[in-house]
């Protein structure tokens, strides 16, 4: 686990802890969590990070060090020294949490997280919250895409070079295999996740030979199970080059030019040389929409390496994730609240999100206020995972990749299908 700072937080998160400090302002007040819109090229969402966001507020506190910063910050200047001296070094996350389990499809409008909390502890988590949570969900979105196009062959994740950084292309690497990558390429993420690792060699080590073959014969003397890339100069004649010199690797990669063309040539000249046994793996600036098209095309690709398109999730590389006040309590009773900002509105209450199942395939979701009755033939989508800031359950990546999988296959096909998808039904329930 990666502990974060108290301070990944906006300033006027502070600010307005501190305000609430001086106005003896610590009453519950519950916030959802939510993507006002889905982006064009999305019909559903993978919620993604819940459990690092978790994590998060586990582990929420000031350490002496940060505590001397803000003490110097000017914004804070005027805050009472007692602010600084007894209430930050007491400061924990003590509410409670309900949330959608990681790996199930989402849509907007949906509560992913809903907290409840005394009002400085639930108002100062809102910017982790938003990033913990809305960039792995945009990740594992496409990731799912990805999959889609798939069609049953196996994605390798490798863009953590192209990542906004590499704790970014760690947190990606996660998000990816939650929806159903089959490994990733970031050593760091093997580590940290347990997510197998892959890979095969760089264009340069075959440059740093002065032939090809002796490029790939090395690799093959000091690994055995060799993936060799074929393309450093010419694709079809290392293909013949492997054969021809009795090398045997267990794939090899094309990484540009027409993967088509290419893939159908090498497949031929390892086919008549006894090497069908050998897997083809392209990869290049690969995203859903070209391995849809190498697929389509009937290719004898066997899997695919993808990197920036799920990495930095570049069709959505921003979701319009929001952490809005529904309820709080004033004079001993909860008191439903909302924005009525044009465009920008909310709705308010605490709510529960019910999926409406009929023979095994979801049909359509109802946002409604938590205790309103139950839907026929609904599951709750919210559920509690924290409670007086203690974890309820732990699941394991396993666990949340197999729900993944699991869940996206009970979406209508018209709603996951890559080009003219349609928009699944979330009727809401909610005066305002």
């Amino acid at each position: 686990m990666v502990v974060l700072s108290a301070l990944s937080t906006d300033l006027y998160e502070l600010t307005m802890v501190g305000g609430y400090y001086v106005k003896g302002m610590s009453a519950p007040a519950t916030f959802d969590l939510f993507v006002r819109n889905l982006p064009p090229t999305r019909n559903y969402l993978v919620a993604c990070g819940i459990e690092q966001a978790l994590d998060f507020l586990e582990s929420l506190h000031f350490t002496a060090e940060e505590i001397r910063f803000l003490r110097a910050v000017p914004a804070l200047a005027r805050l009472p020294a007692a602010f600084f001296d007894e209430y930050l070094p007491r400061f924990r996350f003590t509410g409670d949490v309900w949330a959608f389990d990681e790996g199930t499809p989402v849509f907007a409008q949906e509560p992913i997280m809903r907290v409840t909390a005394p009002l400085p502890e639930a108002q100062l988590v809102e910017t982790a919250l938003i990033a913990e949570t809305m960039f792995p969900t945009s990740v594992a979105s496409r990731a799912a895409r990805i999959m889609t196009a798939a069609a049953g062959r196996p994605v390798m994740e490798f863009g953590a070079r192209r990542a906004h950084g590499i704790d970014a292309g760690i947190r990606a690497a996660r998000a990816a295999y939650i929806a159903g990558f089959s490994s990733t390429s970031i050593v760091e993420a093997g580590k940290r996740f347990g997510i197998p690792l892959s890979g095969t060699m760089a264009h340069s080590w075959v440059m740093a030979f002065p032939e090809e073959v002796s490029a790939f014969r090395t690799y093959g003397e000091i690994f055995g199970d060799a993936v060799f890339i074929l393309d450093t100069y010419d694709a079809v004649e290392a293909a013949r080059m492997v054969t021809a010199s009795g090398l045997k690797p267990r794939a090899v990669r094309i990484d540009s030019g027409d993967q088509i063309a290419i893939s159908r040539q090498v497949r031929r000249i390892f086919d008549e040389h006894g090497l069908a046994d050998t897997a083809i793996v392209a990869s290049g600036d690969l995203d859903e929409m070209r391995i849809a098209e190498i697929i389509a095309a009937g290719a004898p690709v066997d899997g695919f390496g993808v990197g920036t398109a799920v990495s930095t999730s570049s069709d959505a590389p921003a979701l319009s994730g929001v952490y809005k006040l529904a309820e709080i309590e004033r004079g001993g009773r909860a008191v439903p609240v909302l924005k009525k900002s044009p465009g920008k509105s909310t709705y308010p209450g605490r709510k529960q999100v019910w999926r409406v199942m009929r023979d095994g395939v979801a049909v359509e979701d109802v946002l409604a206020l938590e205790g309103s009755p139950r839907p026929a033939n609904a599951e709750p989508l919210l559920r509690q995972v924290m409670k007086k800031g203690e974890r309820l359950s732990c699941p394991s990546l396993t666990e949340i990749r197999d729900r993944c999988r699991q869940q996206v296959a009970t979406l209508p096909r018209e709603v996951t299908q890559l080009v003219d998808g349609k928009r699944y039904p979330v009727h809401i329930r909610i005066g305002t």
